[in-house]
């Protein structure tokens, strides 16, 4: 029998080799992997200036000798933590914005406590914000803001931006942010009304618990956690790839509980009434449309997210009452969009060069 066409059996040996090399480089690092705790997340140095209940607000020491006049307030999702967009020193959009000559605070949250349950969209929108903002006025010294929302910190950005419109904030960018959630498939799916009975869930425990709300988002992807963990495998003997597994792994299970009154509002009002996309939105009986933010504004939507698609975000420009307006298509997926290579690549830049020249 003839050998097959193409086989190198020279090389035969050196690729054995090669493979066990690599096997017991997975073994050694294997051990590591499992008595090392990663690296250290969240390190910018940085000032607690307010915390009450849930939310904190903090004031990043500058890295910059030129600051522009107009500070920055990132508000963060309410299901996640705030450390997603300060990584390692070179993977941390907050310290890409201080070299940038940016005075950044940031509005993060922690888990609502039980008797915390009753908190309500109009203490996030209409209390939590104010009160930030106001603070950040005070310790800056300027009475403009620029607002940045990532995803839902976006929603939460948008309903106060239309409901205080005549406030002071100068700038608004949202990240990945939905309006219409009846394209939010999957999640509008498990929150159908003729089966999923929001007021005896939270009725009877209170605030939604992470496990519920993670499962909800691994749900869109079944397959990944097991595929990813294949590929860390595979990959364990690569100091790199571990280092940047770890922390979004770490990121991604974080997973933070949503006080109950608040998940109701969000059930009944957004995924049930789509009433932000339909313009009849109210928070604390004051009306909150769109059309009423006159802001510049920038729109960043990721090519490939799975939890906000395009589909459910793309008519947020076109209802902004302003006349400076603009969306952006960038590469990515829901995370990497904001935190990563593609992020360092993409994105930063691209939000740099719209706000620099809207923060004098």
């Amino acid at each position: 029998m003839n050998a097959p066409t193409g086989l190198d059996f020279a090389s035969i040996p050196e690729r054995i080799q090669s493979e066990v090399q690599r096997a017991i480089m997975r073994s050694i690092k294997g051990v590591e992997y499992f008595s090392t705790s990663g690296p250290t997340i969240g390190s910018t140095p940085k000032d607690v200036l307010h915390s009450r209940g849930t939310m904190s607000l903090y004031h990043y020491r500058s890295m910059s000798d030129e600051i522009y006049r107009v500070p920055v307030l990132i508000v963060m999702a309410t299901t996640n933590r705030g450390y997603i967009l300060d990584l390692v020193p070179g993977q941390s959009f907050i310290e890409f914005l201080l070299k940038r000559g940016y005075d950044v605070y940031m509005l993060d949250w922690s888990a609502p406590r039980p008797e915390e349950r009753n908190l309500r969209m109009e203490d996030y929108v209409l209390d939590f914000i104010p009160d930030c903002v106001r603070r950040v006025q005070q310790d800056s010294g300027e009475q403009d803001v620029s607002v940045i929302g990532y995803c839902f910190g976006g929603v939460l950005s948008l309903l106060y931006g239309s409901i205080v419109n005549d406030g002071p904030m100068k700038n608004l960018i949202c990240f990945t942010t939905p309006i219409d959630f009846r394209e939010m498939k999957l999640f509008s799916n498990f929150s159908d009304r003729r089966y999923f009975d929001v007021d005896r869930l939270v009725d009877s425990i209170g605030n939604m618990p992470p496990e519920m709300i993670l499962s909800s988002f691994e749900m869109l992807r079944p397959a990944s956690r097991t595929v990813s963990q294949i590929q860390l495998w595979e990959n364990i003997w690569n100091d790199e790839f571990v280092k940047s597994y770890r922390m979004f792994d770490r990121w991604a299970t974080d997973t933070l509980p949503l006080a109950g009154e608040y998940f109701r509002a969000i059930t009944k009002d957004l995924m049930w009434d789509n009433k932000l996309f339909n313009d009849t939105m109210s928070v604390g009986g004051r009306a909150a449309k769109l059309e009423n933010i006159k802001v510049p504004i920038l729109h960043a939507v990721a090519e490939h997210d799975h939890i906000v698609p395009y589909e459910a975000a793309k008519h947020l420009i076109a209802k902004i009452g302003s006349e400076d307006k603009e969306e952006v298509i960038l590469k990515g997926g829901h995370v990497s969009l904001v935190a990563g290579a593609n992020a360092v690549k993409r994105l930063w830049p691209k939000l740099d060069s719209w706000l620099g020249k809207r923060s004098t």
